[in-house]
């Protein structure tokens, strides 16, 4: 539905519209909010936290420290958007007229102390909110301050680990709490119990857990974190995470937690999620969660589109598309992409193969074109001093791995990414996830090839952590100038 590093979605509907909030961890602006009419295909309109009053991360926040799980609520006439920044923030609460923006400075939530907060409003206006643990209190979302004492409501279901990810609904007569448990990796899933009152006693569903891949063969893993939502026709959905792994044993997924989409019917006063929509039956529905189309930036507006996301902080004097019109300006402050402050500007992979490209003038500076996962993780082809090189880092290693004279002038960079099919575990288990091909056009337009590297170590089952690649541009010394970017998805698969 979302594909790419769009994890912990959160879901409301406004007569015909629903918007959707995902998770956005060091990344800078924060929380991405997407539009859509049909549940399927979603437009990306602004970030929540795109101002630094909002989200400030300095440079001594870890790669997967951040923002972490919003829930996106319309009531009274506005949105309101509740989240974590477990790396000093603390919970916070945003609101907004319109869901594209602009949002509100923080309120904080100085007695929610624990990470996914929900909020929910019953019918005397009084607004809870419940957060992973399974606690709740009682707030003032003017204010932030608590209206009751904190408590736990229900711990999930029996030898489950990890009971999180908390969503509150008034459907009918019950007020059904939806939580993930399990853990985010291959054993999670999404548990149910109902209360008639908002603060319980709750009872949980006989067929717990109601929605999990664990211990199968489904090409979609890790299935958790739902939200559910009601379409005008009286039809139920949930919006889930997953994970597409690929390669051998144990498979590795590079694209991050994705977003995904399915149907929800009720039997005996129960939720009951139905199959995702990767293989759904609709036939009109896609095969795979729906990526953005092709896109193509020349860098001709006064702001970056909002699908362009920095390391920790975006400062204008060290991105800008004003310094030299059409194109972006970087200039740098990490002298490497293993810096946490270095100076980067890129867009989430969202196909498990393709191609991304830019026209680099590095004459004044040192930089290029980088996949990212972390610091310690990424692979990145750059401009410097009459060379393009290709370098690696891989945990504590970093190597360059290869290089060639670079062109006089300005110089298109490309890298790609192809996927190895799936089901290879049993008689391939070595076989990586993809192959991420790094190189260089001449004027003619022919990709030399400098170095093909194997993808698993730009995976969350190597890197650890919880996000996914990013693909983007860099400046490591000086300034460096990018006169276009484009972006496309790739056939699929190696042979």
């Amino acid at each position: 539905m979302v594909a790419g590093f769009h994890p912990d979605p959160s879901i409301c509907r406004v007569g015909p519209d629903y918007y959707l909030a995902c998770s956005s961890f060091e990344y800078f602006p924060g929380v991405p909010i997407f539009h859509s009419r049909d549940l399927v295909h979603w437009e990306q309109v602004g970030n929540a936290l795109e101002r630094p009053e909002q989200l400030s991360l300095p440079a001594s926040v870890p790669s997967s420290g951040g923002v972490y799980a919003p829930t996106l609520r319309h009531h009274d006439d506005r949105f309101w958007l509740v989240t974590t920044d477990v790396s000093g923030g603390g919970t916070v609460l945003f609101t907004a007229e319109d869901p594209a923006g602009p949002w509100s400075d923080p309120v904080r939530l100085l007695d929610v102390t624990a990470i996914d907060p929900d909020l929910a409003w019953d019918s005397d206006g009084r607004c809870w909110c419940t957060y992973a643990g399974i606690e709740q209190v009682r707030i003032d979302p003017g204010t932030g301050q608590q209206a009751g004492q904190p408590r736990r409501i229900w711990s999930g279901t029996p030898g489950a680990r990890m009971p999180e990810a908390p969503h509150l609904y008034q459907i009918g007569d019950y007020w059904y709490l939806l939580i993930a448990e399990g853990g985010p990796e291959r054993g999670h899933g999404i548990s149910v119990a109902r209360g008639r009152a908002p603060d319980g006693p709750f009872e949980a569903c006989p067929a717990n857990p109601i929605m999990s891949h664990r211990s199968t063969s489904l090409e979609i893993q890790n299935t958790g974190h739902g939200d559910l939502v009601e379409a005008p026709d009286g039809s139920w959905w949930i919006v889930l995470l997953g994970v597409r792994p690929r390669g051998g044993t144990p498979g590795w997924h590079v694209l991050g937690r994705e977003t995904y989409l399915a149907p929800v019917t009720w039997a005996d006063g129960w939720p009951v999620i139905g199959t995702v929509v990767s293989v759904m039956a609709a036939p009109s529905w896609p095969s795979h969660p729906v990526a953005a189309p092709p896109a193509h930036d020349d860098f001709d507006l006064a702001a970056l589109h909002p699908r362009w996301i920095s390391v920790r902080s975006r400062p204008a004097e060290h991105c800008s598309t004003q310094d030299r019109p059409g194109w972006l300006t970087l200039r740098a402050r990490g002298a490497s992409m293993d810096d946490p402050d270095v100076t980067f500007a890129g867009r989430r992979q969202q196909h498990l193969s393709c191609r991304a490209r830019a026209l680099v003038d590095a004459a004044e500076g040192r930089g290029g074109l980088a996949v990212r996962l972390d610091e310690r993780h990424h692979y990145e082809i750059e401009v410097a001093d009459g060379e393009v090189r290709v370098s690696a880092r891989i945990g504590p290693l970093r190597q360059t791995v290869g290089a060639a004279p670079a062109p006089s002038g300005p110089v298109v960079l490309r890298i790609e990414t192809l996927a190895a099919p799936l089901g290879l575990a049993l008689d391939q288990p070595l076989q990586e996830p993809d192959l991420v091909s790094l190189g260089a056009e001449d004027p003619d337009g022919v990709f030399t090839v400098l170095a093909s590297l194997d993808g698993r170590y730009l995976s969350t089952e190597v890197a650890g952590g919880f996000t996914g690649r990013v693909i983007g541009m860099y400046a490591a010394a000086g300034t460096v100038r990018f006169d276009w970017f484009d972006y496309e998805p790739r056939p699929e698969t190696q042979s």
